[in-house]
């Protein structure tokens, strides 16, 4: 499913969307260039989620863990990992419930993943030289929300 996204609001509506819609233990892999507005669809997934604390991109701290909301948003970027360092992450323990309360887990810089969870969405991000964006979103043995669709 594509998403033409005129500008960066648009990219924050439907990350909206999500938060609003998506059950616990929802993953999103997250993939696009650096500016394509992953970091900004999270935020507005941390919005539909009712969480008012900042949602910044954890490029430095890996992992921020949101934990009032609707359900807890479990934010991840692995930009700056090798393959082999994500694979000692355990990343599993965020989409099965083990460790942690089951919530929404999105994955900045999903690619660099060697192993994906059973149930997850691809949100792809790019953008153009006017600032629009576009989104495609694919469900891998999920339901995409009717909310989405109906967008």
């Amino acid at each position: 499913m594509k998403f033409f996204l005129a500008d960066q609001q648009k990219t924050f509506n439907l990350g909206l969307i999500l938060g609003e819609s998506l059950p616990a233990g929802s993953v999103i892999l997250l993939a696009g260039e650096l500016g394509a507005g992953k970091t900004t669809l999270v935020q507005g997934i941390g919005q539909g989620l009712g969480i008012t604390d900042p949602i910044v991109s954890p490029t430095f701290t890996l992992i921020n863990e949101y934990l009032e909301g609707r359900l807890p948003l479990y934010h991840l970027d692995l930009y700056r990992l090798e393959v082999e360092e994500v694979k000692g992450l355990n990343l599993e323990t965020y989409w099965e419930p083990m460790e942690v309360t089951l919530g929404i887990v999105a994955i900045e810089w999903a690619e660099r993943m060697l192993y994906k969870p059973d149930s997850y969405l691809n949100v792809t991000l790019t953008y153009g030289a006017a600032g629009d964006r576009q989104a495609e979103i694919t469900c891998y043995n999920c339901n995409l929300p009717k909310a989405l669709i109906e967008s």
